[in-house]
């Protein structure tokens, strides 16, 4: 049983299901929103509209659209089986085959984590010209004290509130730029591969798709469980997690598409090539004034401090589960795996001598596990064992299974692009 459902007795507590009991089941998915607006998708963002203008806005429809299939899919598991990704692999998979897995999903969480820290680190950079050292640290004690200080409710009202901060930040970057909005609709909608785009294509794909997200869904879905033996409720609460997760992938994908918008609007325009996020901060002042480049700095230190918050907490997740416990940071095993994941991820940014490598390695690494995370989730919902009358069905299992395989290929070609 998850560990946020501890004090809750559920089976003398029933939820309504009023016309605004939506509101009761929003937050789960906007933790997971922030893994996907966090500074690796920044960078991509800016690279995509920088270089190729509105062209590449397509791929973040599209991956925005797979990523709702996965994350809906994984709350399954948590709400009918009552256990996350990390507990179920534990539970039902051959030790050998588990331990594997699991450590695997700890390497990547630390490779997150050492991404997030420094997208942090960098913002504290922009504004206040702090050392990308110094900044790490600074970034990592304030999330740990976040972690170990607050409960879970607490921590997603302040995940809320984070991502409010980046989604007005870009409401008024956008409001100070001309859009071009014919060309902004085609590029939803319209796949084009300009020559030389591959690259980011996949650095898109990878930076919305990764799979410390999808751990970490798992275990959060269930602080809106009620009384599992109750199968009117159960269906009510999959109807409502799945709104939930799609009104927190489309403000995923508002935020990512703004990013591209804006570079495109002003980087690709004046035809000024962007490679480093804080070198973004800096052409922002002569396009929009000094005012829009401090906007963008916050938002960007919010994004970095959300989304470390929420590797910290996967990390947990992944760890406890591989003693077969749910995410709980009153829990030893919960709090080292949240110490192992940002303390390891700080102590590569002191060793390496450039930290900007330490990102690109960061990536290699989650390109790599993200396939097995994704045909493990699909096994496991696939399984009457473990998911009952609520496995996948024959046509969600191809569509799954056909995901992992594109999401594998894009990845393997991620990889061998960054060697």
């Amino acid at each position: 049983m998850s560990g946020f459902l501890q004090n809750i007795d559920r089976k003398d507590y029933k939820p309504g299901f009023g016309g605004l009991d939506i509101f009761k089941y929003i937050g789960p998915g906007l933790l997971v929103t922030v893994g996907f607006i966090d500074p690796g998708n920044w960078a991509s963002n800016l690279a995509a509209g920088a270089d190729y203008g509105y062209s590449l806005l397509w791929m973040v429809s599209l991956s925005t659209i797979m990523l709702i299939l996965l994350q809906h899919n994984v709350a399954h598991l948590g709400i009918a089986s009552g256990l996350c990704l990390s507990e179920a692999a534990a539970i039902h998979l051959k030790p050998k085959y588990a331990n594997l897995l699991l450590s695997s999903a700890m390497l990547a969480s630390v490779s997150t984590s050492l991404a997030e820290i420094l997208g942090g680190a960098i913002a504290l950079q922009m504004l206040f010209a702090i050392p990308i050292r110094a900044g790490a640290l600074l970034v990592t004690v304030f999330v740990m004290v976040m972690l170990y200080t607050n409960s879970y409710r607490i921590i997603e009202k302040w995940i809320i509130a984070f991502v409010s901060v980046i989604g007005l930040s870009f409401l008024y970057e956008l409001s100070l730029v001309n859009i071009d909005w014919n060309s902004a609709v085609a590029g939803w909608v319209t796949p084009t591969f300009p020559k030389g785009s591959m690259v980011i294509i996949m650095s898109v794909l990878g930076a919305v798709l990764m799979p410390h997200n999808l751990f970490l869904h798992s275990e959060i879905i269930q602080s809106r469980q009620w009384n599992l033996q109750d199968k009117k409720i159960i269906k009510r609460q999959l109807n409502y997690e799945f709104l939930d997760t799609l009104f927190s992938m489309i403000i995923g994908w508002a935020i990512n598409s703004a990013m591209i918008l804006l570079a495109a609007a002003t980087f690709f325009k004046s035809k000024t090539p962007v490679s480093q996020l804080e070198q973004a901060k800096e052409l922002l002042v002569p396009l929009l004034g000094s005012h829009a480049a401090i906007v963008f700095a916050v938002a960007l230190l919010f994004a970095g401090l959300a989304s470390t918050i929420t590797s910290g907490m996967a990390a947990g997740s992944i760890f406890a589960g591989m003693f077969k416990e749910p995410y709980d940071i009153k829990d030893n095993h919960s709090r080292i795996g949240v110490a192992a994941s940002l303390l390891l991820a700080l102590g590569i940014i002191f060793l390496i001598s450039n930290p900007f490598k330490g990102l690109i390695y960061s990536q290699m690494i989650l390109s790599i596990q993200l396939p097995f995370t994704i045909f493990l989730q699909v096994y496991l919902t696939s399984s009457e064992k473990v998911m009952g009358t609520y496995k996948n069905s024959l046509p969600s299992k191809i569509t799954l299974y056909s995901l992992g395989v594109i999401v594998a290929v894009l990845n393997i070609a991620l990889f061998i692009s960054l060697l």
